[in-house]
């Protein structure tokens, strides 16, 4: 059945697309070279024809004229004659002839000896004009000068077509920073929640900006260079802004890639035309957001590397070695990937001072959304602190996009207020994906997805190092038919062995589930067999948690990314890999076997929490304790601290 999607109606007077800035800007510039064009035309035409029905003739005609008495007035002007007859044409106006006289002698010598008789002669008025001044030399100029200035003004406006493109091949040394205005640095520390060890550190950066004296008389250097590490999302530019914000000092602010172009050398020069604007600012902050695209390890050849980026490189350690004591000048950069920066970049005198920039705990990300929740109108039944309690693992950026989908929900359904139902959902849209609505399954498809989601649950309940169950659905979202939310009560920083074994066992309990109620399996558990492959292979390789194999670390975390995955570096035998092998799996059917065993013991509870998920296809923490109770399974509570 094929669905009709909803039509929007489009607006009146917006059928065409605006036009572009640049396109707009190019039109208006052809419009005015043809308006200059016709004007300078029409200026030409009325100088040299002042609109009168004019005649040439020959002297020897004029002379003739003058001889029958039909001449009234001769103006001479240079060799140039205008003749003014009695007789007037058709308008009433005098008729006017020209002609031309040769240079070596007067008028009157000329028509004597055309045989014009004196007498005739006297009854004509001769003037003649003297040409000089400047009328004259306009006259003679302006043909000349005005084709000449048209010509200039459209080569002109052809030049400023080609200035985006080929012209700014003369600008590529110069440095393409963002330069931020004191006056408008309007984000302090008051915007940026949580990380209070990391503003702590960034504090003495803003204190030296403020009061360099203060440092420079006791002897105190402060750091050159600040790096900035963490997660994707964690905040690490918007920090950055912050220490500018609360200095007060102008903020260049660019990305590493920036620096790198096809020309040789161009990244070098770059940096230095950088550093020496900012010398001219100072005091200042540069600011390099993801470093890492110049500042990878020399000579590797991974991860693109080339000579342009080494240099590129190279003339940033300069730049950072060329520093004064006494210049307040603060170099600070971000990244994701501190592991494969240049030592030479980390060294002492230069970045030397890194700032971990953490992932929120609980606390944080309730003053995280409450940040984001100042320009929200929000409705009386919200409640933050259970947001944040869902939401771990999320990062500053995914709060955000969590209270923006929330507004988003609320304002698609016509309402005025945020609810805490819109936080919910928008919760389970930004970790999975939008629900799929046009996702149906059949009848047996259900009943395979709410066994697969149940047994998740179920296995969760049971084992005491497992996470508690926060909600169970059988609502497809994203690539996955269903889900089961399961978080811990409190963050966690250290895993123990048992709990990476409750996680493979509950990875697996939908797997379980359905070879125990079906006899069969289907492709729905792929993502959790990869899972919690990958936990049992990084407790025996990388955590020492193998029996057999011992507390050895067997793959280091450096390796190599191709195609987005990691590709570790082999540092043992083959022998050692068919240990590895033999171990991962021995984890994965202890694991597996956990998992039938307590899917089995509480089959009753397995079989209720399925049917519940059938009927209602998406079940709260509340509900599911109360569910659980009535077999004998005890929700987890959280312990109190002694």
């Amino acid at each position: 059945m094929e669905s009709k999607l909803p039509k929007i109606p489009r607006e009146p007077g917006k059928k065409k697309k605006p036009l572009k800035k640049e396109e707009k800007s190019w039109f208006v510039q052809q419009v005015i070279g043809v308006v200059l064009f016709f004007v300078s035309i029409s200026l030409i035409y009325s100088l040299f024809n002042n609109g009168e029905k004019t005649e040439e003739v020959t002297l020897g005609e004029l002379a003739r004229s003058v001889e029958a008495g039909e001449v009234v007035k001769i103006v001479v002007a240079g060799q140039k004659l205008e003749a003014t007859f009695v007789e007037n044409d058709e308008n009433g106006e005098s008729i006017l002839k020209f002609s031309k006289k040769e240079s070596e002698s007067s008028l009157s010598e000329q028509l004597e000896a055309l045989r014009v008789t004196d007498l005739a002669i006297a009854n004509v008025d001769i003037e003649v004009k003297n040409e000089s001044g400047v009328g004259y030399w306009l006259l003679n100029i302006l043909p000349i000068a005005i084709p000449l200035l048209f010509i200039v003004l459209f080569i002109w406006f052809l030049s400023r077509q080609v200035k985006g493109a080929g012209m700014q091949a003369f600008s590529f040394g110069q440095s393409r920073a963002r330069v931020m205005d004191p006056s408008k640095q309007n984000i302090t520390f008051a915007d940026v929640a949580g990380n209070k060890e990391a503003k702590e550190e960034l504090l003495e950066i803003v204190d030296f900006l403020k009061f360099p004296k203060k440092f420079l008389d006791i002897g105190a250097e402060i750091p050159k260079g600040v790096l900035l590490m963490g997660a994707p999302g964690t905040g690490k530019t918007l920090m950055a802004r912050a220490v500018a914000g609360e200095a007060r000092v102008p903020f260049f602010h660019l990305s590493g890639s920036e620096f790198v172009e096809m020309f040789v050398g161009v990244g070098a020069s770059r940096v230095r035309d950088l550093f020496q604007t900012a010398k001219k600012s100072s005091p200042a902050i540069i600011f390099i957001d993801e470093i890492d695209a110049v500042g990878r390890s020399r000579g590797v050849g991974i991860g693109g590397g080339n000579d342009e980026r080494e240099q590129t490189l190279n003339q940033i350690l300069v730049e950072m070695d060329g520093f004064e004591p006494t210049e307040k000048l603060i170099v600070m950069a971000a990244t994701n990937r501190p592991d494969v920066l240049d030592s030479a970049l980390l060294r002492p005198g230069r970045f030397d001072r890194r700032v971990m920039i953490d992932l929120p705990d609980r606390k944080d990300r309730e003053a995280i959304l409450a940040i984001h929740a100042k320009k929200k109108p929000l409705a009386e039944d919200v409640n933050l602190q259970v947001i944040a309690t869902r939401t771990s693992g999320f990062s500053g950026a995914d709060l955000a996009s969590l209270m923006n989908e929330a507004a988003i929900l609320a304002a698609r359904e016509d309402r005025k207020k945020v609810s805490q139902y819109d936080l919910v959902r928008s919760i389970d849209k930004v970790m999975i994906g939008p629900e799929r609505k046009s996702h149906l399954h059949t009848e047996h498809e259900r009943k395979v997805v709410a066994y697969h989601e149940a047994g998740h649950a179920i296995v969760a309940t049971a084992l005491d190092d497992a996470d508690p169950v926060h909600k169970v659905s059988i609502v497809a979202r994203g690539g996955a038919g269903g889900y089961t939310l399961y978080l811990p009560f409190e963050e966690r920083k250290l895993i123990s062995r048992n709990q990476f074994i409750a996680q493979i066992a509950m990875s697996l309990g939908g797997y379980a589930a359905e070879n125990i109620i079906f006899g069969d399996v289907t492709t729905g558990a792929s993502n959790d067999i990869q899972v919690s492959t990958r936990t049992a292979r990084s407790m025996v390789t990388r955590y020492g948690m193998s029996d057999q194999l011992g507390p050895v670390a067997l793959e280091s975390g450096r390796g190599a990314t191709m195609f987005g995955e990691g590709m570790a570096s082999k540092e043992h035998s083959d022998r050692v890999e068919s240990l590895i092998d033999s171990e991962v799996q021995r984890i994965m059917e202890e694991g597996l076997a956990t998992a039938k065993q307590s899917l089995e013991k509480h089959k009753d509870a397995l079989d209720a929490l399925a049917q519940e998920l059938m009927d209602i296809e998406t079940i709260e923490q509340n509900e599911f304790n109360t569910l659980i109770k009535r077999f004998g399974l005890k929700p987890k509570e959280q312990k109190s601290e002694v």
